[in-house]
This record gives C-alpha cells, sequence and structure tokens, in this order.
C-alpha cells in the first residue's frame, strides 16, 4: 500500500510474512497464493506491499538462478504484490515449532549473517518496483548480548559485528553503481541484544562514527535503525526521547515495524498472572521487563521466567509489566491485559506525522498469530487473512489521520 505524504514523496506499508512459514522458494511462492494475495483482495486494492522474509534456502535458491529470480518477480506482479523491503533479521527456522535462541544465529560476527544480507540486498534490488529506486532490509542488532561478555572477549566480538556492517556497506555501494538502486539496512534494536535499546544504537552507530579511538561506526548512508515499537515498548522507552536521540545522533531511521506489545499494568494479581500465564508458550521468546517505582529497569529472557515469582529471579510486581509478544493491532487483547498500541501511534505521529518523513517504510510484523493462546488463534487460512487485513486497515486509518493519502 502507498500513501502520498504532504510533503509529496510516497510512504509505503506492508505487512511482513515471517508469518507464514516458509523455507523453500516453492513455500515462498505458497505464501503468495494462499495468503498475500487474500489479504490484498479483503482489503479492496489492486496493489499490496509485501515485507518479504527470504529464509537461507529460499534466498541461496534465488541467488543462484537468475531465472527463478525472474519467476518470483512475475508471480508478484501477478499476484498484485510489491516489495520494497526484506525482514532479514531470521535466518532459517523460523516456523519450527522451537526457536527461542536460535533467531539470534549467526551473528554479525559471523561470515554468513554479512553474506546473507548482502545477498538480501542483491534480490531486493532485483524485485524493487520499476519506479521505486531505494530498498530496505532489517537484521539482527549485531547479536543476543551473552555472546558478548567478557570470557568472549567483547571487544573484539564487537569490532568484528561492526567491520562486518562496514563491509557490507562496501557491498551495498557497488550494487547502487550496478542497478542504479539503492539498499539501505536497519538494526533492529531488540530486549536482550547487544542493542537493546535506542541509546545502545546510539552508542553502536552515533557519535564517534569514523573516529580512530574506537571501532569505527559503519557509514550512515547505508546503516541504520529499524524502529521496532513492540520492542520500544517492552523496553518502556518514550517514543519522543527515543526517536530524538537518534536525530541528535545523525541516526537515520531506515525502517520502522509496527507491531504492539502485551501490557499487564497490576502483575501482582493472581488474575492478571494467570492471564499472562497463558501467554508462555515454547515456540518464540518473550522476553519481560518492568520499571520499577525508582527508576530501574528489570528483566528476564523469557515469560515463564518473570512468572516464576522475585525470589526466584522474576520481575517485581510493584510496576507495570511488558512483554515481547507481538499482539495483533486491531483488536487488544482480553482484559484484565492491554496491549501497547499507544506506544505504536505515537511513534508513528513522530515518525510521518511532521513536515518530512523520518522514514518512507512501514510494516505490519505480527508473527505470533499462532502462538496466541488456543482460543485466540486464527483456526483457517481464511481468518489469518481477515486478521492481517484488519491489521493494515487500522494502520492505514492512522495514516489517514495524520495527513497522508492513500494511493492506488
Amino acid at each position: 500500500m502507498r500513501f502520498r505524504h504532504p510533503d509529496g514523496s510516497t510512504v509505503h506499508l506492508a505487512y511482513c510474512t515471517n508469518v507464514h512459514p516458509a523455507e523453500t522458494l516453492h513455500g515462498v511462492l505458497a505464501q503468495l497464493r494462499d495468503h498475500c494475495e487474500p489479504v490484498r483482495r479483503r482489503l479492496g486494492r489492486d496493489r499490496l506491499g509485501i515485507g518479504l522474509w527470504l529464509a537461507r534456502d529460499a534466498a541461496r535458491t534465488l541467488v543462484r538462478d537468475p531465472a527463478a529470480l525472474r519467476g518470483l518477480r512475475r508471480e508478484l506482479g501477478a499476484r498484485g504484490l510489491e516489495v520494497v523491503t526484506l525482514n532479514g533479521f531470521p535466518y532459517r527456522g523460523f516456523g519450527d515449532s522451537r526457536v527461542k535462541y536460535r533467531v539470534y544465529r549467526p551473528d554479525w560476527t559471523e561470515p554468513a549473517r554479512l553474506d546473507h544480507t548482502a545477498d538480501l540486498a542483491r534480490l531486493l534490488a532485483a524485485l524493487l518496483p520499476d519506479d521505486v529506486a531505494e530498498g530496505t532490509v532489517s537484521t539482527l542488532p549485531l547479536a543476543w548480548r551473552t555472546d558478548f561478555d567478557a570470557v568472549r572477549d567483547a571487544a573484539g566480538r564487537r569490532a568484528a559485528a561492526l567491520g562486518a556492517l562496514h563491509t557490507l556497506a562496501g557491498r551495498l555501494d557497488a550494487l547502487e553503481e550496478l542497478t542504479g538502486r539503492s539498499v539501505r539496512i536497519g538494526l533492529e534494536p531488540e530486549p536482550g541484544c547487544l542493542i537493546e535499546t535506542t541509546a545502545d544504537a546510539v552508542d553502536a552507530l552515533g557519535p564517534g562514527r569514523g573516529e580512530p579511538s574506537g571501532p569505527a561506526a559503519p557509514p550512515a548512508h547505508r546503516i541504520g535503525v529499524c524502529v521496532d515499537t513492540c520492542h520500544l515498548a517492552t523496553s518502556f522507552e518514550d517514543p519522543h526521547t527515543a526517536l530524538e536521540a537518534l536525530r541528535r545522533a545523525h541516526i537515520p531511521v531506515v525502517k520502522a515495524q509496527l507491531s504492539a506489545a502485551l501490557h499487564a499494568e497490576h502483575p501482582d494479581r493472581p488474575d492478571v498472572r494467570a492471564a499472562l500465564r497463558a501467554f508462555a508458550e515454547p515456540r518464540f521468546l518473550h522476553q519481560a521487563r518492568t520499571r520499577t517505582p525508582d527508576g530501574r529497569l528489570h528483566a528476564t529472557d523469557d515469560l515463564d521466567e518473570a512468572l516464576a515469582g522475585e525470589a526466584a529471579g522474576g520481575l517485581p510486581c510493584t510496576a507495570p509489566w511488558r512483554t515481547h509478544f507481538h499482539v495483533p493491532l486491531h483488536t487488544p487483547p482480553e482484559p484484565p491485559l492491554t496491549s501497547t498500541l499507544p506506544v505504536l501511534r505515537d511513534t508513528l505521529a513522530l515518525l510521518v506525522g511532521g513536515p518530512v518523513p523520518r522514514t518512507h517504510h512501514l510494516e505490519v510484523e505480527t508473527y505470533t498469530w499462532q502462538a496466541l493462546p488456543p482460543g485466540l488463534r486464527p483456526r483457517s487460512r481464511s481468518r489469518l487473512a481477515d486478521g492481517i487485513a484488519s491489521e493494515l486497515a487500522l494502520v492505514r486509518d492512522l495514516l489517514a489521520d495524520l495527513g497522508l493519502k492513500e494511493l492506488p
């Protein structure tokens, strides 16, 4: 979906296809037929943007077989779909029955992450619509934090990760020279990762850029930040403060993922804890956070750990909890839980509600539909398509309220 901003530029809205498991090109083509086109039809649009997730095997097939890549581009066009952004965070296995910490490997110290991301950029340059000159790829925020402790030479590994991003930036420059298409990369801060917050992003990518006293930050014209509004909310970041810090550090918002976290206002209450327990599931990691009245941020890696009780390392119950669980945007969780949709609204207004957009690529990313408590899961492809279309319709309405006009 495309929108005209009051400044005359085009803002793209897509939904991320990592909600549909597919490891191979055959699976990706089935996604387009079985899921993406039905969502487009429900919205009554001739064209729908998708944030394509290409797992390693699918990406390798497309890189090695130009005819297959041309076939994917034709299939997108035939089904009224377009791609201006890719989700490059999960490497493979995102549809497995247990993902958890595996989603953070390979990290940016490993050659496989660099090679895969460079492949994605090449593929995106070939898939961009004829009238679009720039694409974006969101990616892992360097690594999961425990891979960078003192025992593992944190400074050396951080330097290696930033060095890989420098190498990638050089490849992206060469790609633009060859194709005329510009591809930018957005590190996606996530709770528990080396870059968890916008402050961490500023530390890695901001002041000191290019100075010889430490690892040089990669060039800003290629490497920036992907702001995920669920992650932002889970870490109790204020959208205005976060985005202002990025602006002052001259770090571009390459892309924004529009998502909502699970919010529990009174985690001390038994009914609230019972409701939260229904969201503790074995497939994805659901980091939990609370900011206590003294200003301290307390954290656990997963929701079941948070619920274990403070004496067993769980979260204190003296302040609201937020959990990294991407809940559907268009319908709030059942009481006594709520979502952080207000954080999404505030962030979106700051990103595209001003005189000039801070980013032109927006992506709805609710990948946890089938990880919801059983009674809340869509029971058919049709119901899932209904839900995704409703999420996109909500964001469409929010953009209209901000003065953007939907284009045909």
